[in-house]
C-alpha cells in the first residue's frame, strides 16, 4: 500500500474573486494532510505572494508556482478580452509542461487536479494525461446554470453563437429560479462586444467540463440556492468556504490589507457603521464617485469606505477626498483595502453597501448583515436578485436619467434599510441556516469531507508504491 500523500494541483482563474475561495479550499486540503501545488499566472503569483501572511500556516505541504498567461509583463491585465484570448492560446501547453516536470519525481506525482470552472480547458488537458480531476465553481450556482444552458439560449434565439444578446426578454432557467435579463448574463455584462465574445469563448465549454470532470464542487450551499442545485444534482455544495476557522486570516489578496480600521471600528457603537466596498474590478467616474461621497455625508451615519487606488481613473479624487474627510471628520474612515471578513464580523457594522460579488455576498450573509446592492458586471446582477428578491435581505439603488445613483437616492435607501427591522431579522435567519451547513453534520461539511476522502482513495495514486 502506498504511503505517499496525495498531491493536488489547484488552478484558479486569475482574478481576486476566484483566487480567494479556491485558496480556502487549499487550506482545508492541507489541514487534512494533502500536498497542494497552487498555480497562478505570473502576474497574479507576484500579487498574492507579496501579500502573503505569516498566519497562512501552509507549511511544507503547500507550494506556490506560476505559469505565463502569454501577455508581456507591461500589458494591462484589466483588458479582459486580450487576457482571455492570450490565456486560451498559451496556458494549456504550459500547464501540461508543468505537470510533466513535476511528475518526473516519482514520489511527488500529481494525483489530482482541481481547476476553476472558468478554466474548463484544464480539465481536458489533465484528462488526456490520465490524471483525476475536479472542477471548482467560485460564484453562485445560478450563474453556473446559465452557462450550462448556453446551447438552449442560442437555440431559443436569446443570444447568438458568440454570446451576444439578441433581445431583451427576461430569461428564467427554471420556474423556481430567479429571472435575469440577457444583458446581465455572466459573460454579457461588459462594455464592448470583443470582451463579451472572449469571455463567452472561455465559458462555452463549461457544459463539457460538467460532463467530463469527475467531481464538480461549488462554493455555495443548498440553503441559499435550492432551486439551482435541484436542477443540477451532480453539483456538490461545499460552501461557503470562508476563513472564519482561522479567525479570518485570509490568503490570496492582491492588495495589502489595512488592519488599522479595526481599532477605529472598536470605538464605534454596536450596529452603527455602514461598510462600503466594491471589490477588485468596479470603476466609477468622477460624478458617480462624488455622488456616493455626498450620499454618505448626507446619511449622517458613521462609515468605513474601501477606496482602491484605481476605483476611479480621475486625477482630482485626492483633492476631493481631502475636503470631504475634513467635513465628515471622525465619523468616516477610508482605507485602500480592508480585512473584509474581520470588518463584516465586527459588532459595529450595521449594513453592507456592496458590488454583490459572490465572495462579498457570502461574507455578508454569514455575518447576518442586510445589503444595499450596487452591482457592476458579470454575476453581480444575479446576486443582487438573490439578495433583494429571493432572500429579501437588501435593497437595490435606482439610477437617475443620466445613469447616476445620486446622493438623495443613497440617503433614502440607507434610511429605508436601517429603518426596517425586517431586513436584519431575515439576514440573521439566513445566517443561522448557512452557518449550520458548514458545521459538522451539515450538508456542505459532509460533502467536503467526502471530497477529501475521494482525493485519498488509493487508486488515485497512479502506480505509486
Amino acid at each position: 500500500m502506498s504511503t505517499t500523500k496525495p498531491h493536488v494541483l489547484i488552478m484558479p482563474y486569475p482574478a481576486q474573486g476566484h483566487v480567494i475561495p479556491i485558496m480556502e479550499l487549499a487550506h482545508y486540503l492541507v489541514k487534512e494532510g494533502v500536498k497542494v501545488t497552487f498555480i497562478n499566472t505570473e502576474v497574479t503569483h507576484k500579487l498574492v505572494t507579496s501579500n502573503w501572511l505569516n498566519e497562512d500556516g501552509f507549511g511544507d505541504l503547500m507550494q506556490m508556482v506560476s505559469i505565463p498567461d502569454g501577455l508581456e509583463p507591461w500589458e494591462d491585465r484589466s483588458d479582459l478580452c486580450k487576457l482571455t484570448l492570450s490565456m486560451l492560446q498559451t496556458m494549456p501547453s504550459k500547464l501540461e509542461q508543468l505537470i510533466q516536470t513535476i511528475n518526473k519525481e516519482e514520489s511527488n506525482k500529481i494525483t489530482c487536479v482541481i481547476a476553476d470552472g472558468c478554466m474548463g480547458w484544464a480539465v481536458g488537458v489533465v484528462k488526456k494525461m490520465g490524471i483525476r480531476n475536479a472542477a471548482f465553481w467560485s460564484a453562485s450556482v445560478a450563474t453556473l446554470a446559465s452557462t450550462l444552458c448556453i446551447q438552449k439560449l442560442i437555440d431559443d434565439g436569446i443570444i447568438n453563437e458568440n454570446g451576444i444578446p439578441l433581445n431583451g426578454q427576461m430569461i428564467q432557467i427554471s420556474e423556481t429560479m430567479p429571472p435575469i435579463k440577457p444583458e446581465n448574463l455572466v459573460w454579457a455584462g461588459f462594455n464592448d462586444v470583443a470582451t463579451v465574445e472572449a469571455i463567452f469563448k472561455l465559458l462555452v465549454d463549461t457544459k463539457d467540463t460538467y460532463r467530463m470532470t469527475e467531481r464538480f464542487i461549488c462554493n455555495s450551499t443548498t440553503e441559499l440556492e435550492p432551486s439551482a442545485f435541484n436542477l443540477y444534482p451532480q453539483l456538490l455544495p461545499i460552501g461557503p468556504l470562508l476563513a472564519s476557522n482561522r479567525l479570518a486570516y485570509q490568503a490570496g489578496h492582491f492588495w495589502q490589507e489595512d488592519p488599522s480600521c479595526l481599532a477605529w471600528l472598536d470605538q464605534k457603537p454596536e450596529r452603527s457603521v455602514i461598510y462600503i466596498a466594491f471589490g477588485s474590478f468596479t470603476i466609477f467616474n468622477q460624478t458617480q464617485f462624488e455622488e456616493l461621497a455626498h450620499g454618505l455625508e448626507l446619511s449622517n451615519k458613521p462609515f468605513l469606505w474601501v477606496v482602491r487606488l484605481d476605483l476611479t481613473k480621475e486625477s482630482t479624487i485626492t483633492a476631493f477626498l481631502d475636503g470631504f474627510m475634513d467635513r465628515v471628520g471622525s465619523r468616516g474612515r477610508i482605507v485602500s483595502w480592508a480585512p473584509q471578513q474581520k470588518v463584516l464580523a465586527h459588532p459595529s457594522i450595521t449594513c453592507f453597501i456592496s458590488h454583490c460579488g459572490w465572495n462579498s455576498t457570502l461574507e455578508g450573509v454569514t455575518n447576518g448583515l442586510p445589503f444595499l446592492c450596487w452591482p457592476y458586471f458579470a454575476d453581480q446582477f444575479y446576486n443582487e436578485t438573490y439578495i433583494c428578491d429571493i432572500w429579501k435581505i437588501g435593497l437595490g439603488f435606482k439610477k437617475d436619467k443620466n445613469g447616476i445613483v445620486n446622493r438623495g437616492e443613497i440617503k433614502e435607501k440607507v434610511e429605508q434599510l436601517l429603518g426596517d427591522k425586517t431586513f436584519r431579522d431575515m439576514a440573521l435567519d439566513i445566517k443561522k441556516k448557512v452557518t449550520s451547513t458548514v458545521q459538522e453534520g451539515g450538508r456542505s461539511h459532509q460533502n467536503l469531507s467526502s471530497f477529501i476522502e475521494w482525493i485519498y482513495e488509493e487508486d488515485i495514486f497512479q502506480g505509486s508504491t
